[in-house]
């Protein structure tokens, strides 16, 4: 699959610093992601995906939103969330927004449905944590049967069941492209693939080829089950500049205090520049010159057979004029480089 292979970015809608160092407001960093998108759409990058966030750090809890209006100003860039956290929503909402999505844009919505890796929705919404798992496989499997675009009968234990309910409006053409965001567990891995849905990996850390084992399961369950084998997508950082030493150099102080800002919270010790060195060079994080990043998303797609590879783009304070000029170094650069590399 990787000589198809479609590129695409990611944002979390990061907090930036605006020219006096100081954080933007929300609205004009809400603002700033639709510029971002429109100038993806122009240079022919394939995806933009929009994470949802419950939190100070991020401006985006409503990506649906934020890709309406991109849809409104784009012609061909397809729309997704980074991910949708199903477990606190309500799968028929989800349906019905992404649907809704997908009316205005002529059919360029897709999802990417995950637990989130940040828990703050649960409180906020009125979910308990002790539920994680009960919650998002109950909701999943009423999600997965709204694809069919049929009257639904459902009944689960965490909502109340439904007997042949219709839910509008109907995607138009095929159905709603739905993938299952995995960040490193085998039994969601093996879940995608009892759906019937493609698989994507959030690969933030470590050796990408790590990861092979994964896709390999992800394959060998498809057949178990007597499905199809799905595409394959990997997500994971990164940042292109015109070499490598200044990549290096614009991201890694925004790129710490995010990383430590997290850790802490985690219990993680703060990032050290070694690390940060051994991640761009063996791991995943793809920063550097244009060559640099093209070789490593070819590398990591020919090892793991991927449709897709999604670079997230934004991290943390990191300004939105360095991100304007990474996205443009990614869709003139990156982007025909592998290509090429890819054959």
């Amino acid at each position: 699959m990787a000589q198809d292979l479609e590129l695409g970015l990611d944002t979390f809608g990061d907090v930036t610093a605006g020219v006096d160092g100081h954080p933007l407001p929300y609205a004009q960093v809400i603002r700033n992601v639709v510029a971002e998108a429109v100038l993806a759409d122009e240079l022919g990058i394939d995806f933009i995906g929009v994470g949802e966030h419950h939190r100070a750090d991020f401006a985006v809890s409503a990506p649906e939103i934020v890709l309406a209006t991109i849809a409104g100003r784009t012609t061909r860039i397809r729309l997704g969330s980074a991910v949708t956290v199903l477990s606190s929503d309500d799968p028929i909402r989800v349906f019905q927004r992404f649907a809704t999505l997908d009316a205005t844009s002529n059919g360029r919505a897709e999802v990417i449905l995950g637990r989130g890796s940040f828990t703050e929705s649960f409180p906020l919404f009125g979910f308990e944590l002790s539920q994680y798992e009960q919650l998002f496989e109950e909701k999943l499997d009423l999600f997965t049967a709204l694809l069919a675009q049929r009257p639904v009968t459902w009944e689960g234990r965490t909502r109340p069941p439904l007997r042949e309910q219709s839910v509008f409006p109907p995607v138009e053409i095929g159905r709603l492209k739905t993938w299952i965001g995995v960040g490193g567990s085998p039994e969601s891995v093996v879940r995608a693939a009892r759906y019937d849905l493609p698989l994507m990996l959030a690969i933030i850390g470590g050796d990408p080829t790590r990861f092979v084992p994964y896709a390999d399961l992800y394959r060998r369950a498809a057949a178990q089950f007597g499905r199809p084998v799905r595409a394959i997508g990997v997500h994971s950082p990164g940042y292109v500049a015109e070499t490598d030493e200044q990549a290096r150099a614009e991201l890694w102080p925004d790129y710490k205090r995010m990383r430590d800002r997290i850790g802490a919270e985690r219990g993680w010790p703060p990032m050290e520049r070694a690390e940060f060195v051994q991640e761009a060079d063996r791991g995943s994080l793809y920063v550097g010159s244009p060559a640099t990043v093209a070789r490593k998303i070819a590398a990591t797609a020919k090892a793991l057979g991927l449709s897709r590879f999604d670079l997230k783009y934004s991290a943390g304070e990191l300004s939105h004029e360095k991100l304007m000029r990474s996205i443009e170094l990614y869709g003139r650069r990156v982007i025909p480089m592998v290509r090429d590399m890819l054959g």
